[in-house]
C-alpha cells in the first residue's frame, strides 16, 4: 500500500478559493497562504459568527496505544462520508506539533485516504501558528525577566515565577536547567523548566478565545507569580498584554484547508489533551458549525482526557453543545489492555481482546455520564480477524451502543459511509444538550475527586503538601469556580501508565495545581506526567529526508 505521503501527493487538490466557494465564501473572505491554504479574515469571522449553527459530532477513543488509534483519520473519514451521503460537513481538527512528528506518534493530519492537505505543510510549519505561540510565550518570559533586571518596582518574587519557556520539540534536556549565568550583565540566575509548545497557556488561550479583545483580556489575566508580600501578579500588572496579543494577531484566525476528497477542513490550534484541553480552537469550531450542517471534531487521546475536557471546559467556554460522540476502538488497543505485548498486537489473541474489552466498557459508561448518544467506530487494521471484530461488535451492542466497522484509512469517505448513516440516524432531528460532569460552584477538591472517581474509576485522591498549599492559594485568590483541566498520563485510565485495562481500587495523586488564570482553568498535575516529552531511541526523524528539488521523503 502507498504511504500517507504518497497518497497525499497523488490526491488532486482544488485551489482553496474553490473550497471556500463551496461554503459560500469569497476570495475577499480569505487571507491566502499560497494556492492551497488560507486564513479567514476578521471581517468574515464577524459575519459568520452570526449565522445559525449546525450539528456537532465529537470523535473520541478508548485508551490508546503509543501510536494512537486513528481518531483524526476517523474524524476526516466521517466528514468525507457525510458529504458523500448528501450532508454538508466540515472537519475541525488540531494542528500537528513538531514533537510527535519528529518523535514516535506521527502528525495529526489523518492518514491513508482520509488526510488533510497539503500534508507536508500541515505537519511541518503550516501557517506559522505554532511558531507564533512559541514566540509569544518566550517573549513574555524575556519581558518578565527584563522587568526584574531593571529594578522590579512591583516587587515580584523571582522564586514564585511560574511562567516557563517553551519549544515545539521533544527535548528532555530542557526539562530542568539554570539560566542567567555569567555575571551581572547576563541577567540573574534562575531555575527554568521548558515545556512543549502545545502545553503553553498561550496555546490554551488561543484556542479558547472568541476574538482579539477576548484574547487580549485572557493574556492580561495570565498569572506570572507573586510579590514578596504574596500578592498575585498578572501580565496586565506589567502592561505586556498588548505586545503579546499583537504577536498572535494572525494565529487567532482559523486555517482553511481540504481533505483528500476536497472536503473543507479547519485545522487550527494544537493543545495536547494530557496536559491541556486537547481540542482545536473554539473559533474554528464555531466557523465550521455555521458553515455546514455537520461539523466533525476530535478531542485528544482517550475519552477520559480529551472528551471530558471538551464537555467540561471547551463547550462551557464556547457556549455550544455536542449532538453525538463517535468512540474509536481498535483490536490492537484492546489486546494491549488485555495483557498482550506491544510487539505482538498484530497476532490473533482472543483471550487478551476479551479481557481488554473492560477498557472499552469504562469509556462507554463515561459517555452515558454526559448523556450523550454515541456510535462505536471499530477502526479496522489489516491484521484484525473477523472473530476479533465480531467480539467488539457483540460487546458494544450488549451495552446498548450502535457499532460501525470503519475503513477510512484504506477507503476514505467510502469506508465510513455506514458510520455516517448511523450518526445521522441518531441525531438528525434531535436538539443537543450540554451535560457537564460537575457544577462550577463545587469545591476544587470535589471537582477533582469527581473526575478521578467518575471518569477514571479511582477509589480516592491524595493531595501532596504542595497541592494542599495550592488549594489554599486558589481559595485566597477567589478562583475556586474555575473548571478543572487534569494533567494525566494518556496511557491508562489511572495516573499510572502501567495500569492498563480497567484499573480498580487505585489512588490518584495530585502533586501540585497550576493556575491557568488566563485560560480560565486549574491544572492538577497527577502522577509523573511530563510537560516536556522526550524522543524515543529511534525517532521518526531518522527516516526523513529531502532531495535536491525540495521533495520530502518518509515523512509518514
Amino acid at each position: 500500500m502507498l504511504t500517507d505521503l504518497e497518497i497525499a501527493r497523488k490526491s488532486k487538490m482544488l485551489p482553496i478559493t474553490d473550497i471556500a466557494r463551496k461554503l459560500g465564501l469569497s476570495e475577499d473572505d480569505l487571507e491566502l497562504y499560497g494556492k492551497y491554504k488560507a486564513k479567514l479574515t476578521y471581517q468574515a469571522i464577524s459575519r459568520i459568527r452570526k449565522m445559525e449553527r449546525g450539528k456537532l459530532i465529537l470523535v473520541s477513543a478508548i485508551t490508546p496505544t503509543p501510536a494512537g488509534e486513528g481518531k483524526t483519520t476517523t474524524t476526516i473519514g466521517l466528514s468525507q462520508a457525510l458529504n458523500r451521503i448528501g450532508k454538508s460537513s466540515i472537519a475541525a481538527i488540531r494542528e500537528p506539533s513538531l514533537g510527535p512528528v519528529f518523535g514516535i506518534k506521527g502528525g495529526a493530519a489523518g492518514g491513508g485516504y482520509s488526510q488533510v492537505l497539503p500534508m507536508e505543510d500541515i505537519n511541518l510549519h503550516f501557517t506559522g501558528d505554532m511558531h507564533a505561540v512559541t514566540s509569544a510565550n518566550n517573549n513574555l518570559s524575556a519581558l518578565i525577566d527584563n522587568y526584574i533586571y531593571w529594578g522590579n518596582p512591583i516587587n515580584l518574587d523571582p522564586r514564585t515565577i511560574n511562567w516557563n519557556r517553551v519549544q515545539d520539540v521533544n527535548d528532555r534536556m530542557l526539562r530542568s536547567m539554570v539560566v542567567g549565568l555569567g555575571g551581572k550583565k547576563q541577567g540573574f540566575p534562575l531555575e527554568e523548566n521548558f515545556m512543549i509548545t502545545p502545553a503553553s497557556e498561550i496555546m490554551a488561550i488561543l484556542c479558547l478565545s472568541n476574538d482579539l479583545e477576548d484574547l487580549k483580556t485572557r493574556i492580561g489575566n495570565i498569572l506570572i507569580g507573586f510579590t514578596y508580600e504574596n500578592k498575585p501578579v498578572y501580565v496586565k500588572d506589567l502592561g505586556f498584554e498588548g505586545a503579546i496579543s499583537a504577536l498572535l494577531k494572525d494565529a487567532l484566525k482559523p486555517n482553511l484547508v481540504q481533505t483528500t476528497e476536497n472536503t473543507p477542513a479547519f485545522v487550527h490550534g494544537g493543545p495536547f489533551a494530557n496536559i491541556a484541553q486537547g481540542a482545536n480552537s473554539i473559533l474554528a469550531t464555531k466557523m465550521a458549525m455555521a458553515l455546514s450542517d455537520y461539523t466533525v471534531t476530535e478531542a485528544g487521546f482517550g475519552f477520559d482526557l480529551g472528551a471530558e475536557k471538551f464537555f467540561d471546559i471547551v463547550c462551557r467556554i464556547g457556549g455550544f453543545c455536542t449532538n453525538a460522540v463517535v468512540l474509536v476502538a481498535t483490536v490492537r488497543a484492546l489486546k494491549l489492555h488485555g495483557g498482550a505485548s506491544l510487539k505482538h498486537l498484530t497476532e490473533p489473541d482472543v483471550r487478551a481482546l476479551e479481557k481488554g474489552l473492560e477498557n472499552l466498557g469504562k469509556h462507554l459508561e463515561n459517555i452515558r455520564k454526559f448523556g450523550m448518544k454515541s456510535v462505536v467506530a471499530i477502526n479496522r487494521f489489516a491484521s484484525d480477524t473477523d472473530e476479533e471484530l465480531e467480539m467488539i461488535r457483540v460487546y458494544s451492542e450488549s451495552k446498548g451502543f450502535a457499532v460501525s466497522l470503519v475503513e477510512s484509512h484504506a477507503k476514505g469517505g467510502e469506508g465510513a459511509v455506514d458510520l455516517a448513516e448511523k450518526v445521522v440516524d441518531l441525531i438528525e432531528h434531535d436538539r443537543c444538550t450540554l451535560n457537564p460532569l460537575y457544577p462550577l460552584d463545587m469545591s476544587v477538591e470535589d471537582k477533582i475527586y469527581t473526575i478521578a472517581s467518575e471518569i477514571y474509576g479511582a477509589e480516592s485522591v491524595d493531595f501532596t503538601a504542595e497541592a494542599k498549599q495550592d488549594l489554599k492559594q486558589i481559595q485566597k485568590m477567589g478562583i475556586e469556580k474555575f473548571p478543572i483541566c487534569m494533567a494525566k498520563t494518556q496511557k491508562s485510565l489511572s495516573d499510572n501508565p502501567l495500569l492498563l485495562g480497567r484499573p480498580k481500587d487505585f489512588l490518584v495523586t495530585v502533586r501540585k495545581i497550576n493556575i491557568s488564570a488566563g485560560a480560565g482553568f486549574l491544572v492538577p498535575i497527577t502522577g509523573e506526567v511530563m510537560l516536556m516529552p522526550g524522543l524515543p531511541k529511534t525517532p521518526s526523524a531518522m527516516e526523513m529526508d529531502i532531495d535536491k528539488d525540495g521533495n520530502i521523503t518518509n515523512l509518514f
